[in-house]
C-alpha cells in the first residue's frame, strides 16, 4: 500500500525553511528500464515501484523542456555552471542517436547561459565505439558501476537470467582507457559488500585505471537495516578503513570521493558532510523528484507532485524534502545536532535515516560506522597533507616508545614515511600537468612505478625529495620542474632508456641520489638521455656524457659519495639546505676521505656502545650532510622533519662524539615520522613546560623531542664504564627522568601519547 511521504505530511522537526537555495545538479532519467537485474538496486528492488508507470525513454520534447527549465534557473540565480547526469535505469538503452540528440539539446539550450558539466552513470554493457564517439563529441563523462573482480561483481550485478555481467563491464572499461575515449572516463562506482575482501576490491578497481573511485554503502534504513555480522559493531567502517589505510599507504594513487570528503573535510558527496544537497531528479515523464535513493524507504518517498511542464526549478527547490537538505545542521535530528562528529558526518545519506513513524528525523542506520570513519580519519587532515592515517599499529608505536624499537618496527616506520612522500608527490600531479617538464616527468615516474617500483622507492626515499615536494606544496611553483629530475634519477636506477627535458639551476643538473652535472652554460633546462647505463645532457651547445655508477668521471660530473654504499655523504643536493645550520659546500677529495673514515668508525661505535639502537639507525640513516664548522668550535648537529633519513653535522672531534650525535638525531627523525601519522598530544594546547636542559620554556612537541633524544643518549653513555661517560649518563638520565614527569603532569597527551611516554618512563625506571 502506498505510504504518504512524511516530508510532506509530517515535516522533519520544527524547521523554518529559508528562501530558495538554487539547484546546480540535475539527474536526468533518460530511461526507466535496465538491462541488468542487480538485487541491490534501489530503483527496482526496493519498496518504491514507481518506475513501472514511467515511460521507457524520455521524449525529445521532455528533454527540451527540462533543458529550458534548467537554463531559466541558471539565469535567475546567476549560476556560472550546472551539472546534468544522464541516468536511468540504464541510459545507454536509449541508443546512440537518442543519447546524441539529448546531449546536443542540453548543450544548445544551457551553454549560452551557464557552463554545462554533462555526465552519465552507466553499467557499461552497451558502451561501444560508436557510443564512445558520441560521448566524446558532446563531452559526456561517463562513470561505470563495478563492484570488484568477477566474484565480487557477480554477487549482485547479474543479468535477469543470472549470468555474469563482469566481462562486458571490463570491455567497457578497456574501451574507456583507449586514448580516443580516455577524456570521457569519469571513474568507477562501487557498492560495499561485506562478503567481499576490501583489498581485493580496491586492487580490482585500481587495475582499471579509473580517474576516480567512489564507494556507496548499501541502501538501507531502520526498517530495512543492513547486514551486520554478530558481535561486530562497525563492520562497514572496518571494511572501508581497510581500504583507507592501503590507499593512503599507496600515496592516494586515485581520488576516492568518500574517503577524500572525510579526510579533507570537504563535501564532495551527499553521503557525508553538512554541505547543501543541491540536487533534483527529473524522471522520464518530466516529473521533478527528490534524490532517488529515497526510493529505498517506501513507495512514493521521492515524489514531489511537480513537473517541468507546469513548474519551475524554483518550485522544486522550495519543496520541503529538498529544502530541508540544504540548511545543514538545522535539518538534522536532535541526536545528530548534538553529536561531536556531525560536522564531518553530516548525518549520513538522507535515505538511510528513514524509520516508520518518525520519517527521516533520525540518525543514519549507519551511524556507528560513520562515527568510526570520522574518528579514524579526522586527525589525518591536520597532519602531513595526503599522508597515511594511523598506519602505526599500537604494537609498533609502543615498541618505538621504549626508545630504540625493534628493527622490524623501525622498518615499518620507514615504510609509512615513504607513503607520506608518495602522497606528497601524487598531490603535485594536477599542477604538474600544467608544466611541460613536470608533466613529462610525472608520466615517466608513473610508468616506472609499474615497471621498476624499487627504483622509484629508492629515489622517493631520498631525504630531500620530501623537502622539495613540500616546498612545491607551499607555493614554490618554480621548483615543480624538478619532478623531471626525480623521474630521470629513477630511470637511471631502473636501468631503462629514457629521454626527457630536465630542470637546471645555475647551469647545473641535479639528480637526487646520484649527483650533479655542471653544464658550464646558464640555462634553466636541458635535454637528458639515459641509455645503456650512461647519462647524456645537451643544452646551450654543450654536451656532457657521464656514467653515474663509475667511481670517477669528467670534471663536469659531481657524484654523490657514500660510506660503504650504505650512507650517502650528501654535498650536492640543492634541497639539503633545510636545516637551521649552514651546509658545507662540495667537499674536497681530502675532506671526503676524512668524513668517510670518521663516519665508518662512528657507525662501528654505535654498534658497540648502542647495540639496541644500531639496527634502527642503520635502517633509517640514508644521508649525512656536512655542515660548515661552528665559529665557536662546538660540535653541532640537526635533523629536519622534511628530510627524513638525513642527519646534518659539523666536523666532529672524533668518532665517539659523532656516534652520539648520530644516535641523538636519528631519534628526532623517528619521532618526526611518528608525529606525521600519530597525534601524541593536543596540538591546540598552547601551554609550555620547563625542561632541565633549556632555560626557556618549551612547547610540548619540543619537550617530547628532547626526552626521546636524551633517552637514547643516556643509554649510549650508560653502557660505558669510564668516569666521564658515567657522568654524562647521570646528567642525561636525570634530564630525561624529570622531563617525563613534566609531560605526564601537563595532561595534554593523547591516549597514544600517554602510552608512548609511559613506555619511556618504564625504560628509565629499569636503569640504575
Amino acid at each position: 500500500m502506498s505510504q504518504p511521504s512524511p516530508l510532506r505530511s509530517d515535516p522533519v522537526g520544527p524547521v523554518r525553511v529559508a528562501p530558495v537555495t538554487p539547484l546546480t545538479q540535475y539527474v536526468l532519467k533518460l530511461t526507466s528500464r535496465c538491462d541488468l537485474a542487480c538485487d541491490h538496486c534501489y530503483v527496482y528492488e526496493h519498496p518504491d515501484q514507481s518506475w513501472r508507470g514511467q515511460p521507457r525513454v524520455m521524449t525529445p520534447a521532455t528533454v527540451e523542456t527540462a533543458a529550458r527549465r534548467i537554463a531559466e534557473h541558471a539565469v535567475a540565480h546567476r549560476l556560472d555552471a550546472v551539472r546534468v547526469v544522464l541516468h536511468g535505469g540504464e541510459p545507454l538503452l536509449a541508443g546512440v542517436a537518442r543519447v546524441a540528440a539529448t546531449a546536443g539539446t542540453l548543450r544548445r539550450v544551457i551553454e549560452p547561459v551557464a557552463r554545462l558539466d554533462l555526465r552519465m552513470q552507466s553499467n557499461g554493457l552497451l558502451l561501444t565505439p560508436a557510443m564512445g564517439d558520441v560521448l566524446v563529441a558532446h563531452d559526456v563523462k561517463v562513470g561505470i558501476s563495478l563492484d570488484g573482480d568477477r566474484a565480487a561483481n557477480d554477487l549482485h550485478r547479474r543479468h535477469v537470467n543470472g549470468t555474469s555481467s563482469h566481462a562486458q563491464v571490463l570491455r567497457a572499461l578497456t574501451l574507456l582507457r583507449r586514448p580516443a575515449y580516455r577524456s570521457v572516463y569519469a571513474g568507477i562506482l562501487c557498492t560495499v559488500d561485506l562478503a567481499n575482501d576490501p583489498i581485493g576490491v580496491y586492487e580490482a578497481l585500481l587495475a582499471e585505471e579509473p580517474p576516480r573511485i567512489d564507494f556507496l554503502l548499501p541502501h538501507a534504513n531502520w526498517d530495512r537495516p543492513p547486514v551486520r555480522p554478530e558481535g561486530v559493531p562497525t563492520p562497514y567502517a572496518d571494511w572501508l578503513l581497510t581500504i583507507h589505510r592501503r590507499w593512503l599507504a599507496d600515496g592516494r594513487p586515485v581520488p576516492i570521493r568518500l574517503l577524500e570528503s572525510l579526510l579533507d573535510g570537504a563535501t564532495a558527496t551527499e553521503a557525508v558532510g553538512l554541505g547543501p544537497a543541491d540536487l533534483v531528479v527529473i524522471e522520464t515523464d518530466g516529473s521533478f523528484e527528490q534524490v532517488d535513493s529515497l526510493k529505498s524507504a517506501f513507495h512514493g518517498a521521492a515524489a514531489t507532485g511537480l513537473d517541468v511542464f507546469r513548474h519551475e526549478v524554483d518550485d522544486a527547490a522550495a519543496h520541503p524534502g529538498i529544502a530541508v537538505r540544504q540548511i545543514g545542521l538545522a535539518g538534522l535530528s536532535a541526536t545528530c545536532q548534538s553529536c561531536p562528529v556531525v560536522g564531518r558526518c553530516g548525518g549520513g545519506l538522507f535515505a538511510h535515516r528513514y524509520r516508520s513513524g518518525s520519517g527521516f528525523d533520525n540518525p543514519s542506520v549507519y551511524c556507528a560506522d560513520l562515527a568510526q570513519l570520522v574518528r579514524s580519519t579526522a586527525t589525518t587532515s591536520a597532519r602531513v597533507p595526503s599522508g597515511p592515517a594511523d598506519t602505526l599499529s599500537r604494537t609498533v608505536l609502543d615498541d618505538l616508545g621504549v626508545g630504540a624499537g625493534a628493527e622490524e618496527s623501525v622498518r615499518h616506520l620507514a615504510s609509512v614515511h615513504l607513503g607520506v612522500v608518495r602522497a606528497l608527490v601524487v598531490a603535485l600531479s594536477p599542477t604538474a600537468a600544467e608544466d611541460p617538464l613536470a608533466a613529462a616527468g610525472w608520466a615517466l615516474l608513473v610508468d616506472l612505478d609499474v615497471d621498476a617500483p624499487d627504483a622509484v622507492r629508492t629515489v622517493l626515499g631520498h631525504p630531500f625529495v620530501r623537502h622539495w615536494a613540500q616546498r612545491c606544496r607551499t607555493g614554490a611553483s618554480a621548483d615543480l620542474t624538478y619532478l623531471a629530475n626525480v623521474a630521470a634519477a629513477a630511470a637511471v636506477h631502473a636501468g631503462v632508456d629514457a629521454q626527457l627535458a630536465v630542470a637546471a639551476r645555475d647551469g647545473v643538473i641535479h639528480l637526487p641520489t646520484l649527483g650533479a652535472i655542471t653544464l658550464g652554460v646558464d640555462v634553466e633546462a636541458a635535454d637528458l638521455s639515459v641509455a645503456r647505463g650512461s647519462i647524456e645532457v645537451r643544452a646551450g651547445g654543450r654536451r656532457v656524457r657521464v656514467r653515474p655508477t663509475a667511481p670517477d668521471g669528467p670534471v663536469e660530473w659531481r657524484p654523490v659519495r657514500s660510506v660503504d654504499g650504505a650512507v650517502l655523504l650528501e654535498d650536492t643536493d640543492p634541497y639539503r639546505d633545510c636545516f637551521d645550520l649552514p651546509v658545507a659546500p662540495r667537499l674536497t677529495p681530502q675532506e671526503t676521505t676524512r668524513w668517510r673514515d670518521q663516519l665508518r668508525l662512528a657507525l662501528r661505535r654505535v654498534d658497540d656502545h648502542a647495540p639496541d639502537y644500531a639496527p634502527g639507525l642503520r635502517t633509517l640513516l640514508r644521508a649525512v650532510v656536512p655542515l660548515r664548522p661552528d665559529p665557536t668550535g662546538r660540535s653541532r648537529s640537526a635533523a629536519a622533519r622534511t628530510a627524513f633519513g638525513a642527519v646534518a653535522v659539523t666536523p666532529a672531534a672524533d668518532a665517539e662524539a659523532l656516534a652520539v650525535l648520530l644516535v641523538h638525531e636519528v631519534q628526532h627523525l623517528k619521532l618526526d615520522a611518528i608525529l606525521d601519522v600519530c597525534d601524541l598530544f593536543d596540538r591546540a594546547d598552547p601551554r609550555t613546560l620547563r625542561v632541565p636542559w633549556r632555560t626557556d620554556p618549551r612547547p610540548v612537541e619540543g619537550a617530547l623531542h628532547g626526552v626521546y633524544a636524551h633517552l637514547a643518549v643516556a643509554d649510549v653513555w650508560r653502557r660505558r664504564s669510564d668516569p666521564t661517560a658515567q657522568g654524562h649518563y647521570r646528567q642525561y638520565r636525570d634530564w630525561t627522568d624529570g622531563a617525563i614527569d613534566a609531560l605526564l603532569d601537563l595532561e595534554t597527551l593523547t591516549p597514544a601519547g600517554d602510552r608512548f611516554v609511559r613506555h619511556m618512563r618504564a625504560t628509565v625506571d629499569l636503569w640504575p
